[in-house]
């Protein structure tokens, strides 16, 4: 017989594979590395380090809370040496991929051995829009469940290669990634273009995330902050941020908006938006980073759909 464990991507869906007919340990990876720092050596001391200070300081995560939920389930991880087969569950979104290539670097170096298998959420037949596992009926979960791919050696060293890549200081090397076709992650090549889509515009100075925020403000004119939430959620796409990031997102160009509640912009957001001006001097900081790279070191071209290095 041999013994299972299961890799979740959060906590709700964690919940609901427990109630799943499905044998094996379960282990929550709580973590965001699509936002802030993040360096090669999944696991090592000093990764877990550069984590606690993004989160720290950009999220107030409290030392005892990362200790409790990240660095208690990452040990019971360590702890896991037995099973021979590790069935990683994700979603399609950029949030979920760069969390996967991570666990898949970390299971590379840490459990050569176990056979690694991916049940990823996202298209489902006869319909366009991309699901979450959490959205998911226990039919459907079982269905993917039976479908799930095993990783072949050669998948688990190029999302290890993707990884290293995404931890670098230089993105472009990303975007000339060609080859995702050879291999098995069917969502990877739209999370690492959205990721591409994160850094500044050269038009405006804002990247992708936020001309969209700015657009639905413009566009709907939500009458709440709640429903002006609510609506950057369901049209954010590949991103698969939750609210609290979107939070700190509005922070940061919270001088755009004359107000929230309603939501409108500003004579100079209308202006950035409509690209009359750049907010790129505003908003440039060097300490932001996105995977190993500094957001504001290089500028993204939709023309071209190419970054440039500043």
């Amino acid at each position: 017989m041999k013994s299972l464990l299961h890799i979740t991507n959060g906590d709700a869906f964690t919940s609901k594979l427990k109630t799943l007919p499905i044998k094996g340990d379960i282990i929550t990876w709580r973590e965001m590395l699509c936002e802030g720092k993040t360096l090669s050596t999944v696991g090592s001391e000093t990764f877990w380090k550069t984590r606690f200070e993004f989160l720290n300081k950009n999220y107030k995560v409290s030392k005892s809370w990362f200790v409790e939920k990240t660095l208690k389930e990452y040990r019971s991880l360590c702890n896991h040496k037995q099973q021979d087969q590790i069935v990683l569950w994700f979603e399609y979104d950029l949030f979920c991929q760069v969390n996967m290539l991570a666990v898949i670097s970390w299971l590379k170096t840490h459990r050569r051995h176990a056979e690694i298998s991916l049940v990823c959420s996202g298209n489902m037949e006869g319909t366009d829009k991309q699901y979450g596992l959490n959205e998911l009926s226990e039919d459907q979960l079982l269905e993917l469940y039976k479908n799930k791919v095993v990783l072949s050696q050669d998948d688990i060293e190029y999302a290890d290669y993707v990884w290293q890549l995404y931890c670098s200081d230089n993105p472009i090397r990303l975007e000339n990634l060609q080859d995702y076709d050879n291999y098995q992650f069917e969502y990877l090549a739209d999370a690492m273009y959205a990721h591409l889509k994160r850094f500044p515009s050269i038009k405006n100075g804002l990247n992708d995330i936020e001309n969209m925020v700015l657009s639905i403000a413009a566009k709907n004119k939500p009458t709440s902050k709640k429903d002006f939430m609510g609506q950057i959620l369901n049209q954010q796409g590949a991103y698969g941020y939750g609210d609290t990031q979107y939070e700190r997102i509005l922070t940061t160009i919270k001088p755009l908006f004359s107000s929230f509640n309603p939501v409108r912009l500003t004579k100079k957001g209308k202006d950035v938006l409509g690209q009359k001006t750049n907010y790129y001097a505003v908003l440039r900081d060097n300490d932001t980073y996105l995977g190993g790279a500094l957001k504001y070191n290089f500028l993204y071209n939709a023309g071209t759909e190419r970054i440039l290095k500043l």
